[in-house]
């Protein structure tokens, strides 16, 4: 079988690259892949060609590793396409998303999936993402892209609408690195859990949770769940050691709502109105909700990249394990017929009945030679699909604003924005809409400036 040619597009967005790619290295059908590295970066892409070089060493594979800073060479007859990049970076544009909204009284923690910073996010993101499709239609049309770039709900609606026969699918690690949270909190093997999940990326529920009981039967795990809660045993300090974050926004909810939802407290936190609010700092303290995160984590992942890269130049193999992402499993199981199973995001054809068709959403996938399948859903409970619905609408106007190049959208979408609406008045919306729009204008669509 001959191998398959991955490009990574963001080579320089180092957790991702050396994660996926030893992950590739790992599995014994794609020991031979083709790599092609492409960043607009110098500087980072030799680091990460440094880092990827020594990891495919490590791991007994043969393949080769080529690095672009042109997209499209990059992209000429790839099998898989792997995407991890931020317009803009964090300085700037993430900077300047946090500053502005902080000079009005909207605090934030992540950024970069709702809110009025993942309205910007989306619209500095999503004509490259086109850029993108555009050069796979021309050079590798029967190409599978893998997108990890957040908004990843906008982006892949985008996507979808504007070049439905690109073949791509949404990545999240959400799902699974939430049930090993789960299993870690009542202290059980991960492997003894299953469970059903469904939703929009970063808003998925677990409809059912359960764990093996030693008969070989399962039984759901939410009533000891919510007795850990009610006990003060969890949630347990958080599986990645980030002293800032915690889930009792999560477990908060897990109790209103009857369910648990995939993604982070940090991030839960700023897609709802009941967390973060002018004036309530007893809601912060409740909750530990944890403001400016994504700043923090953005300085101290550079200097950890710095510092890593140090030693992994000095070694002479480097040994990780097998990571949480789906990539390598998508790429073995289309290139080899291997089925296997992830959850992905995908346009919503009548897969989930109670949120709207077309939309992006977060589902099982099956995947084998024939590619990725999402499988059927089918009505979520009616309480969680309406909590959802007030990120779909702004999903859905953002997506609208720049695929008919509308600019008011930019302002009903961060007007219907949950989080938003209950910090600010109307005027401050527009007016915070407009610095961040002129803020940003180097980095934006130009039809927005009226150009």
């Amino acid at each position: 079988m001959n191998a398959p040619k991955i490009t990574f597009i963001g080579a320089g967005s180092t957790i991702f690259v050396k994660n996926i790619l030893s992950d590739v290295f790992h599995k014994p059908a794609l020991k031979q892949a083709k790599i092609a590295l492409m960043d607009i970066d110098q500087t980072r892409l030799q680091e990460s060609h440094l880092v990827i070089d020594k990891l495919m060493r490590s791991a007994g594979a043969n393949g080769s590793i080529e690095c672009y800073t042109n997209q499209k060479e990059a992209l000429r007859g790839a099998d898989f396409v792997v995407v991890a990049f931020q317009i803009g970076g964090y300085e700037p544009c993430t900077v300047t998303d946090f500053e502005i909204c902080k000079k009005y009284g909207l605090e934030q923690t992540i950024a970069d999936t709702l809110g009025v910073g993942g309205i910007m996010r989306a619209l500095r993101t999503i004509p490259h993402l086109w850029q993108i499709c555009d050069d796979m239609t021309e050079v590798c049309p029967n190409a599978t892209m893998l997108n990890y770039v957040n908004p990843m709900a906008m982006n892949t609606w985008a996507m979808y609408e504007k070049y439905p026969h690109i073949k791509q699918v949404g990545l999240c690690h959400s799902v699974q690195g939430t049930a090993e949270e789960l299993a870690h909190d009542l202290d059980l093997n991960p492997d003894d859990l299953r469970y059903t999940c469904a939703g929009i990326n970063h808003m998925a529920f677990y409809l059912n949770l359960e764990k093996r009981l030693s008969d070989g039967s399962y039984a759901s795990i939410y009533p000891d769940l919510l007795k850990a809660f009610a006990t003060g045993q969890a949630p347990k300090p958080r599986m990645d050691n980030n002293p800032r974050c915690n889930n009792l926004v999560r477990y908060e909810m897990l109790k209103k709502l009857g369910y648990f939802v995939t993604e982070s407290s940090e991030h839960f936190a700023e897609y709802t109105p009941y967390f973060i609010k002018p004036n309530r700092p007893d809601l912060i303290e409740r909750y530990k909700v944890p403001l400016d995160e994504y700043p923090k984590r953005c300085v101290e992942q550079i200097a950890a990249w710095k510092s890593d890269l140090e030693k992994y130049k000095q070694a002479d193999s480097i040994q990780m394990p097998e990571s949480r992402e789906y990539a390598s499993t998508i790429i073995n199981s289309i290139w080899t017929g291997a089925p296997s199973v992830i959850y992905g995001n995908v346009q919503n054809t009548a897969l989930i009945d109670n949120l709207p068709q077309g939309c992006c959403v977060e589902v099982a996938c099956l995947v084998d030679a024939n590619g990725i399948q999402p499988t059927k859903v089918g009505a979520l409970p009616n309480h969680l699909a309406a909590l959802m619905q007030t990120n779909i609408n702004v999903q859905r106007l953002t997506t609208e604003a720049i695929l008919t190049e509308n600019r008011e959208r930019i302002y009903h979408a961060a007007m219907l924005d949950p989080h938003t609406g209950a910090a600010l008045g109307l005027e401050e919306i527009y007016s915070l809409v407009d610095e961040l729009l002129a803020a940003h204008k180097d980095w934006m669509p130009q039809w927005i400036y009226g150009e």
